[in-house]
């Protein structure tokens, strides 16, 4: 194989090797090739009839919708993702098939398949799904088969995830094709490896192999699975990209102001029809994007934290390797990055203020009231409740690892750790992406925020969080959230009662699969219900459910949850636990054990609100 065609931009890339009828898979290693995801809308539209295989539809890859370039779509996830979890209107349809087929799976049975694939295996082996809707309507993809040393007992078989491109984004490439990479990985390589034909990647910026020869550490793709290359600067953007500094380019971070236009237009009346055309359609190539979000746009973004740059990459480029002489040149464009930043503030979104990216670990003040002195909502009394579920579980069980889904329990995780460590007990914080070990910074509260990136003790990807800290770790304690959650346990995050589409799983199928759980949803006879609509994650390894009243927990999975404590109302009105149990759920759980807790602290509030300064969480 010769060298890859170095393209002059996304658009010419995708229409020199993608044709009708391909199946494309969208790489995320977190971040996401949206440049080459618009090139993919632009260029085939309507006529695409693509497969797309991507771990996640939100953000940028509603555009694949709106498009209507996909004909199906195998992912884990739809819906929106910021600043917390919904669904998105434009997949309400999606079980009768619009906008497009739809094949669900869970992120890391998902990643298993395009390991197999890379790997030329016949099949992967999952702990996950098995007992649950999602491994319904997947005949001749998914396999349950007795297992060789125990007959009785099932194994469930994947058949491999072959695509026959794989699109992605990377900091850098040479013209031999090799690309660097930083961690976070997300879903790393596989998919490269999985490619039938190969790989089409946009990079940040092409350099001399000589820079990539002093870099081989950081090439996670070789050049023999790269078909095409082309330059695209930001071609992550809304979402964010780590770059270490390699060969002199700087990392930046998720556009939360850009995603929030996304969604709003998704919700509007319009459904995505005006963000489209604004920022797809009407700039007509990335070139046009990049002048459509302007100079002190792109500006306010740059990553000017400690990964700004690496002295070693820019010696590599023909600069100095001087690290005093790096150091005071990464000063200049931090302050640089400040002062672009400063005039955009106000274009921001307003719920999520940009948060410092060298702030310590979060901890509130000693002795802090809240700040505004207001009682708890209701969401933060879920919040609380459920942290001190957590916090009670490590404890007493010895749980070393944290792994939240994202919304009010990645919240409650949170909470947890932070009172945790301030006791002196440590416990590792993971996120299925790759992140692990990481206190969350200062007001971002951002599930995947590279913020967390830098205060991370290690940056990995999918395969090692959901995998080896989570699947193989028995001391892993899984704190997840429920649209219905059923008096099994069994969590439903894919469909309403009327057949309308919700998000679905994303990791939480396989930590329910595979290790103890909290779940943290908040009291309603239409959420804590007798009969699921659909069996997205599977409940005997459900120990506890906290509602914004009170805690439900059972000993034995084969038992039913009962109500062990409950929170009076702040108002000091009389109430009767078994009452509240009744009139918001529809479960039958005894109340006759319940204890009283004690209300929400002052300390409790004013840490979470610090943790949540904007009210995200309110």
């Amino acid at each position: 194989m010769g060298r890859p065609l170095i393209a002059a931009d996304p658009d010419a890339l995708v229409r020199e090797f993608v044709r009708p009828g391909d199946h494309v898979h969208l790489a995320g290693t977190p971040s996401r090739p949206n440049a080459l995801t618009y090139a993919l809308c632009r260029v085939l539209g309507g006529e695409g009839h693509l497969t797309v295989s991507t771990t996640a539809v939100h953000s940028s890859a509603h555009a694949l919708a709106l498009s209507g370039v996909a004909d199906k779509v195998i992912a884990g996830f739809a819906g929106d993702t910021y600043p917390s979890p919904r669904p998105n209107p434009l997949y309400r349809d999606l079980f009768a098939g619009r906008p497009f087929a739809f094949e669900a799976w869970s992120l890391l049975s998902y990643q298993q398949r395009l390991i197999a694939g890379a790997q030329g295996l016949p099949y992967a082996v999952t702990a996950s799904l098995a007992g649950t809707d999602l491994a319904a309507d997947k005949d001749g993809v998914l396999h349950q088969v007795p297992d060789p040393a125990d007959p009785d007992r099932a194994v469930t078989l994947l058949a491999p995830l072959r695509p026959d491109l794989t699109l992605l984004h990377g900091v850098l490439a040479d013209e031999d094709g090799n690309i660097a990479l930083v961690p976070p990985l997300g879903e790393g390589a596989w998919a490269a490896y999985a490619a039938r034909r190969g790989v089409l990647a946009s990079v940040e910026r092409i350099v001399p192999r000589e820079v990539l020869r002093a870099l081989a550490d950081r090439v996670v793709i070789p050049g023999q699975r790269v078909l095409g290359l082309c330059e695209a600067p930001l071609g992550a953007h809304p979402q964010s990209l780590r770059t270490g500094g390699l060969g002199g380019v700087q990392g930046y971070l998720d556009d939360y102001a850009f995603l929030t236009e996304i969604v709003e237009s998704c919700h509007g009346e319009q459904r995505g029809a005006d963000w489209y055309r604004t920022w797809v359609a009407e700039p007509g190539s990335h070139e046009g994007y990049l002048r459509r979000l302007g100079p002190s746009r792109r500006a306010s973004l740059a990553l000017p934290a400690r990964e700004a740059a690496d002295p070693t990459a820019r010696g590599a480029a023909g600069g100095t390797d001087d690290f005093a002489v790096f150091e005071e040149v990464a000063r200049a464009e931090l302050a640089a990055c400040r002062a672009a930043r400063e005039p955009s503030t106000a274009a921001k979104a307003p719920s999520t203020p940009a948060p410092s990216p060298t702030a310590p670990p979060v901890s509130a003040p000693a002795g802090a009231d809240p700040a505004d002195g207001a009682e708890p909502t209701r969401q933060e009394r879920l919040i609380v409740l459920g942290a001190r579920a957590v916090a009670d579980r490590v404890r007493a069980g010895g749980h070393d690892t944290l792994l939240a889904g994202i919304g009010a329990s990645h919240m409650a995780a949170w909470l947890a750790a932070a009172q945790l460590r301030a006791g002196g007990h440590e416990v590792t914080v993971v996120a299925e992406l790759g992140m692990c070990g990481f206190a969350p910074a200062e007001g971002d509260v951002f599930l995947f925020s590279l913020h967390h990136a830098e205060h991370s003790e290690m940056l990995a990807g999918i395969p090692e969080i959901l995998g080896g800290m989570v699947a193989a770790n028995p001391r892993a304690l899984g704190v997840l959230a429920a649209a219905e959650i059923d008096g099994s346990g069994a969590i439903n995050t894919s469909r309403t009662r009327d057949g309308r589409w919700l998000t679905g799983s994303g990791g939480a199928n396989d930590i329910a699969s595979t290790t103890d759980c909290v779940v943290i949803a908040p009291a309603s006879p239409r959420r804590y219900v007798t009969a699921l609509t659909y069996r997205t994650s599977p409940g005997d390894r459900v120990r506890e459910v906290v509602s914004d009243f009170g805690r439900f927990r059972r000993d034995d999975p084969n038992e039913p949850f009962h109500l062990a404590s409950w929170l009076p109302p702040a108002s000091g009105e009389d109430a009767d636990p078994q009452r509240m149990v009744a009139e918001r759920t529809s479960w039958d759980s005894d109340a006759s054990r319940a204890e009283a807790e004690k209300p929400v602290t002052p300390e409790e509030l004013a840490l979470l609100r610090t943790l949540d300064p904007a009210g995200v969480y309110r």
